[in-house]
């Protein structure tokens, strides 16, 4: 029996026939990044969920808030290296390295946050992090006491843990979908370009 994957298997251009919203959000994605990051291209297939999806991300990670938007692309690293999430890790690693202006932190956060060069802020940030998106049914109260001696509000603490549980979902769409990272992302925000291979 021939092996057969679904059409969405490995996107990286969007669908042929878009709504008008969808056509528009891409357009100004494109002229921004120079690029179509590929969740944009697989999502367009299924016009609701494109929607519902970037609307959330944007609440999230756009929006005014405690927290920096430097300290929310660290938490989407941080928790998509837990679960694994090759395209997650380097398209929000490149936006960190941008936002967070230091050009290999997303590196380390993307193998051991606890020995990357951080703020005690942000350690405390990424432990709660982690536990919402690997095991949130063990959060107990005794978790927010690190984070109140650390000055976060609660508004700070449910955006941190509504991130960690949106890319926990994005972390797991894109594992299924098989969404890679577009190569633009690799060198995005480095002091020197990495060289493709030979």
């Amino acid at each position: 029996m021939t092996a057969r994957v679904p059409f969405w298997f490995d996107i990286s251009e969007p669908a042929p026939t878009l709504d008008q919203d969808i056509a528009e959000r891409i357009a100004v994605v494109r002229e921004k990044s120079g690029f179509l990051p590929n969740v944009f291209a697989t999502l367009s297939y299924f016009p609701d969920e494109f929607r519902a999806f970037f609307a959330y991300h944007d609440a999230l990670m756009e929006s005014e808030g405690g927290l920096s938007k430097a300290e929310r692309e660290m938490i989407v690293v941080a928790t998509s290296a837990a679960n694994g999430c090759t395209y997650c890790v380097i398209a929000h690693g490149a936006i960190y390295r941008i936002r967070s202006k230091h050009p290999y932190r997303s590196d380390q956060l993307s193998i051991d946050f606890e020995r990357a060069d951080l703020t005690d802020r942000e350690r405390g940030i990424l432990r709660f992090a982690h536990k919402v998106s690997l095991h949130p049914q063990t959060v107990e109260p005794d978790d927010f006491a690190p984070l109140y001696a650390l000055e976060l509000s609660d508004s700070d603490i449910w955006q941190v843990g509504a991130i960690a549980s949106f890319f926990a979902l994005s972390n797991r769409l894109a594992g299924f979908a098989k969404i890679m990272p577009n190569p633009e992302f690799y060198n995005m925000g480095r002091d020197r370009p990495l060289r493709p291979p030979s």
